[in-house]
């Protein structure tokens, strides 16, 4: 019955670095909220859910702060409007970092739709990391980087 019982045990029991249910509902709700924004094309909404200081390496470089990363999300939403955009994560879990549990990452694929040079639908994919910080209630990102 002991050894039952053993293998029953949820995931994040098993893995000592894994977040909690509740705190990963939390992230994976701002998932959402961040998936949304980008879906509206929102760039004030979308760096909200990023730190003061966050780190966003693109393709053309590292992008530092929140409002460097305003700055960005709004010129490249005055050429690119994507819809469709989702963002998964891989084994739907976030693995803490350091002692105090305010801390964690995760890997996963991402994918949006936007229009070609024609006006056709044209969809893209990748792969993204994160790294999050707990400020007060909410989880922000504060490194974020994609393919």
């Amino acid at each position: 019955m002991g050894l039952a019982i053993s293998f029953a045990l949820p995931t994040y029991a098993q893995q000592k670095d894994v977040a909690d249910p509740q705190t990963t509902q939390k992230i994976l709700a701002s998932f959402k909220g961040n998936d949304e924004a980008h879906n509206n094309n929102d760039a004030a909404a979308r760096a909200a859910f990023y730190t003061r200081d966050a780190v966003f390496v693109t393709q053309g470089g590292p992008i530092t702060g929140r409002q460097a990363l305003e700055k960005w999300f709004a010129d490249v939403y005055t050429w690119w409007h994507p819809k469709n955009s989702i963002h998964k994560v891989d084994g739907n879990a976030f693995h803490l970092m350091g002692t105090a549990g305010n801390e964690a990452w995760a890997t996963g694929e991402w994918s949006e739709t936007g229009q070609g040079k024609h006006g056709e639908p044209f969809r893209i994919k990748g792969y993204w990391l994160n790294i999050y910080v707990r400020e007060a209630d909410d989880w922000k990102i504060r490194v974020d980087t994609w393919n």
